[in-house]
């Protein structure tokens, strides 16, 4: 990429704004990518430290790069934790809480779990046994039948397309 006035004439000339423009997308495709992976900083305003307030390779939005850098200051620049903590947009526990997971699991300890419910809470093992049952007496039973079969007895309402996909897991679970 040259601007005018460049000596290489290889590559097109580009204005000043065609620069800008392309540098702005750069960094939306970053922050998608970021939220994509569910490492975008939401408090990335809160970011004080003058590494992260210039636009070098520093990035406040970088979740990662936010929590492992404010260790480090604790540990490698002797901070306190407290001011480490409010320059980077954390309080002291969630300091603690990055520190321990850097320590156990590294960088990737600093991703944030996924939040929600994790496994089935109504399609349990119980009622899919109960599902395979009434299959097996019954192959030509629609689902939306076992569907409700399955509110009758466990008294737990389950959508078709629920059931559906749980038995796709359940057969590829057992092959």
């Amino acid at each position: 990429m040259q601007l005018r006035g460049s000596v290489n004439r290889s590559e097109p000339e580009k204005t000043l704004q065609e620069v800008v423009m392309t540098h702005q997308a750069t960094i939306d495709n970053k922050a998608a990518a970021l939220h994509h992976h569910a490492t975008f900083n939401p408090s990335s305003e809160e970011v004080q430290d003058d590494l992260f307030r210039s636009q070098g390779f520093f990035d406040p939005q970088d979740l990662i790069q936010v929590k492992s850098e404010m260790i480090r200051r604790v540990e490698q620049d002797g901070w306190t934790i407290t001011s480490a903590a409010a320059t980077f947009g954390y309080s002291r526990p969630a300091y603690y809480a990055a520190k321990k997971a850097l320590e156990v699991h590294g960088l990737s300890g600093l991703i944030p779990k996924k939040r929600g419910p994790h496994g089935a809470r109504k399609l349990t093992d119980a009622v899919m046994d109960f599902v395979d049952q009434l299959r097996s007496e019954n192959p030509d039973m629609h689902l939306a039948e076992v569907v409700k079969k399955i509110d009758d007895q466990f008294h737990v309402k389950v959508h078709r397309r629920s059931l559906e996909r749980a038995l796709v897991r359940r057969r590829k679970k057992r092959l």
